[in-house]
């Protein structure tokens, strides 16, 4: 799976949620290294796993599982001939009981969860092992009863040192004038009485240590270095023993070494199986039905990142149709629902509990591919556009039958028709392929694409425009709006603002405008992407209401005529005509001459055709009320409109005012 994607799609904060349920460090590097798998059998065995996990949850046991401290570092020194310590051997002890404790409990849950309680079965927690480790180490020190040898040693140390203490109590009178106290302790192992440091001299012996301010020290008598040194024999014999008593124990181990690893994998596996089994529990998840093909089939789907606030989704793609084109308002949720989509197929595929409800279908994927945000990068030096780019570039490489791609806000951050028309011919070339698509956008000619194309299909995320609020709720089948203005109101723009953007809008719908044009010059669009003209599904007819004229703006196709017909009267300037070799509309700039042949302006460029080819669209007296419009605003630029007007005022030495030469039909 594409790891960008992944990141997109937010599921490294589902695994770090994973995580936190685990107990041990080898169930959390089970975690970390999870990712979806594309073997059906595969992604099937890890559901029921989890499935069964989050089943005994719900029971309310609680489930033994070991933290294993101390146990992966015990594993590694294994066979490298490591003598191990008193602790070292507790803890494998412990361990060693957490095994059985969970052997018999997932013996127990048979019924609930006969495919992982079968798990424990290949667990050994080596019995004979677990009595010797008990018998000889207790609270972390050998045993008196870990060889008769040691017992025989301790008695001889505890005689030692009790003729020592008696000892240095009778010497405590002797020295009394020159002890701190009366008091014999201990230090660096040796037995030792309180000297004032002034009094040093008067009792003979050796300093072992000193006290916090260095007024007193700690003085071992010489009246008894014979006894001492025999101490010191009797605990060389105590440590030569030890060291021979967990060489033993050690080698013991060594030969379980093979069933210890084992032993670690299946604890792991436990932690990493359960830990999934409670994440599901905290959105109650269910296992969605797996299908062998690309299908997504989402009922009541709740975003799990979002916890109460999350709007459940139901939303199917693969069945009825390959492509989903998602519209609405911004802030409506467009983007939370690709992300659910994408973050679905890959829990799903991963082994992890949806939260949706009964009847949810996923399908199995080889490529996840997610194109969410606008992706800009200075270090890159990435704008928004080219972003998009080099993740499109990316996805077509890789996408097959077998893919998902969720494509967000198509044709955004550039030209809005050359966007256009490479969106809808990468739908295409998707549609050709098989791929399954979720997608974004806010343009109409994207929507009509997807109303019209089989296999594809429109959704809308609804709005409440009373309340001016996003309901995050799916309806599939039709194209929604974007609720600029509602939205804009709500965030607070001027309402003088709003208003005349409301105009402009008004006005655009009219005359098929263009909103980049200057404010003066009435909106001309274009009719249809040249994707569109090669579709096979019919053009609407166009209204009788006077004056409606459907463009980029419009959720229908320009209400154009299907053939060409005679004209009815001559065309003159200003005229918005229709131009059939372009299926697009134009204003006329010069009347038809001699041989019929018309300029029109289409956009900012100026192109002849025969007056044959073209037909009225709007009249110039619907186009320019009152009679007195300067059509210079429309077919001139504010550069030349400027020069002409200082020529008109005063003579200007070498200002000239160039017009773009007039192209001639192809």
């Amino acid at each position: 799976m594409n790891h960008t994607t992944m990141t997109a799609l937010e599921f490294h904060k589902i695994k770090a949620k994973l995580a936190e349920y685990t107990v041990s460090d080898a169930g959390r590097a089970l975690v970390d290294r999870l990712e979806p798998s594309r073997h059906f059998k595969q992604a099937a065995a890890w559901l029921k796993e989890t499935e069964e996990a989050a089943s005994l949850l719900a029971t309310g046991a609680s489930v033994p599982l070991s933290a294993m401290e101390g146990i992966g570092p015990f594993l590694a020194l294994l066979g490298k001939g490591k003598i191990y310590t008193e602790h070292e051997l507790g803890q494998l002890a412990l361990w060693l009981t957490s095994v059985a404790q969970m052997k018999r409990y997932m013996d127990g849950k048979r019924m609930t969860a006969p495919t992982i309680s079968g798990y424990a079965d290949s667990m050994q927690d080596c019995p004979e092992l677990v009595r010797e480790l008990d018998r000889c180490i207790r609270h972390g020190r050998l045993t008196d009863q870990a060889s008769p040898e040691l017992g025989d040693i301790r008695r001889h140390i505890a005689v030692a040192e009790d003729r020592i203490e008696r000892r240095l109590n009778q010497l405590l009178g002797k020295y009394k004038s020159a002890l701190q106290e009366q008091l014999v302790s201990r230090r660096n192992g040796r037995f030792v009485i309180p000297v004032k440091r002034e009094l040093r001299r008067q009792v003979p012996g050796t300093v072992w240590d000193e006290s916090a301010s260095g007024q007193t020290l700690f003085v071992e008598p010489a009246d008894v270095a014979d006894l001492q040194g025999e101490l010191q024999l009797w605990q060389s014999e105590e440590e030569r023993e030890r060291t021979h008593i967990l060489s033993g124990l050690s080698d013991l181990a060594e030969a379980h070494a093979a069933a210890f690893r084992w032993n670690m994998e299946a604890m792991a596996s436990f932690d990493f199986i359960f830990a999934r089994g409670k994440l599901a529990r905290t959105y109650d998840g269910i296992a969605p039905a797996l299908v062998d093909r690309p299908l997504v089939r989402l009922v009541g789907a709740r975003h799990p990142l979002l916890g109460e606030k999350a709007v459940p989704l139901t939303v199917e793609i693969g069945a009825a149709w390959r492509q989903l084109i998602i519209t609405g308002p911004n802030t409506g949720g467009k983007t939370v629902a690709l992300k659910t989509i994408g973050l679905f197929a890959l829990m799903g595929q991963a082994g992890l509990l949806l939260p949706a409800e009964r009847g949810t279908e996923m399908g199995l994927f080889e490529h996840v591919l997610a194109d969410v945000g606008d992706g800009q990068s200075i270090e890159q030096s990435l704008s928004t556009f080219s972003a998009h780019m080099d993740a499109l570039s990316g996805m077509l490489r890789a996408a097959n039958g077998r893919s998902l791609l969720l494509l967000d806000e198509l044709a955004a951050g550039t030209d809005p028709g050359e966007g256009i028309a490479l969106s809808i011919a990468v739908l295409e070339e998707l549609l050709q392929r098989g791929a399954l698509v979720a997608a974004t956008t806010h343009f109409n000619e994207i929507k009509r694409f997807a109303s019209l194309v089989p296999g594809c299909t429109n959704a809308r995320m609804t709005f409440d425009p009373e309340s001016l609020r996003p309901l995050y709720r799916l309806e599939i089948g039709e194209a929604g709006d974007s609720f600029a203005f509602a939205i804009a109101r709500r965030f607070g723009l001027p309402e003088a603002v709003v208003k005349r953007a409301e105009q402009r809008a008004k006005t655009a719908v009219r005359t098929g405008g263009d909103a980049d044009a200057d404010p003066a010059v009435p909106y001309v669009a274009l009719a249809d992407s040249p994707s569109r003209s090669q579709g096979s599904a019919k053009r609407p007819e166009r209204s009788k209401q006077p004056g409606n004229v459907a463009g980029a703006a419009s959720d229908e196709a320009p209400n154009a005529p299907e053939e060409e017909p005679k004209a009815k009267r001559p065309l003159e300037v200003g005229d918005c005509v229709w131009i059939y070799p372009l299926r697009r509309t134009g204003i006329v700039y010069r009347t038809a001459d001699e041989r019929g042949d018309v300029v029109v302006q289409v956009q900012k460029t100026k192109m002849t055709f025969n007056r044959k080819r073209l037909s009225l669209y709007i009249a110039n007296t619907e186009l320019y009320p009152g009679g007195a419009y300067d059509l210079d605003i429309v077919f001139e630029s504010k550069e030349n409109r400027k020069k002409r007007n200082l020529m008109r005022r005063k003579y200007v030495p070498g200002l000239t005012i160039e017009s773009p030469s007039e192209d001639k039909e192809k």
